[in-house]
C-alpha cells in the first residue's frame, strides 16, 4: 500500500470481507448494526478502529511522496528526479505516457502534500522582493 494506488474496488471488497468477518452469523440474511464509517471512527470517538483503506493507501503513497520531495539524497529520490523530472522539481513534475505504475501512484498523493503545504519565512534569506 505505500508504493502502488490499489484500486478502489479491491478496496471495497477487502472492507467487504473485513465487516462480514466481524458481523458474521449463521443465517443467511446477514444485518450489519453499525455503518462502516461509525466502525472506522478511532475507539476514544465510539468507533472500533477499522481504517478506511481508500485513506490510508493515500497517506501512505503521501509519505513516499514527502519523502521523494524533503529528502533529495536519498537513491529512490535521485532515480526517480533523474527519470521523470530531471530539470524541475517534484511539485512541477508532468505525467507522461511511459510512467511506471509506482511513480503514477506517487504521483496520485503529489495533491494531499500540497493541500497541506505550507512555506515558512524563516530567515528570509529566500526570499525574492
Amino acid at each position: 500500500m505505500s508504493c502502488f494506488k490499489l484500486p478502489v474496488t479491491l478496496l471495497k471488497e477487502i472492507e467487504s470481507i473485513t465487516s462480514n468477518f466481524f458481523w458474521n452469523d449463521s443465517e443467511k440474511n446477514k444485518i450489519h448494526w453499525v455503518a462502516r464509517d461509525r466502525m472506522c471512527r478511532s475507539k476514544k470517538a465510539g468507533g472500533i478502529g477499522f481504517r478506511n483503506l481508500h485513506a490510508f493507501n493515500l497517506a501512505m503513497l503521501a509519505k513516499q511522496s514527502w519523502r521523494v520531495l524533503k529528502k533529495a539524497e536519498l537513491l529512490v529520490s535521485r532515480i526517480f528526479k533523474a527519470r521523470y523530472f530531471p530539470h524541475d522539481n517534484f511539485l512541477n513534475a508532468k505525467k507522461n505516457s511511459g510512467m511506471s505504475f509506482t511513480w503514477r501512484s506517487i504521483l496520485e498523493s503529489r495533491s494531499i502534500i500540497e493541500a497541506g503545504m505550507r512555506w515558512r519565512i524563516g530567515d528570509g534569506q529566500k526570499v525574492k522582493v
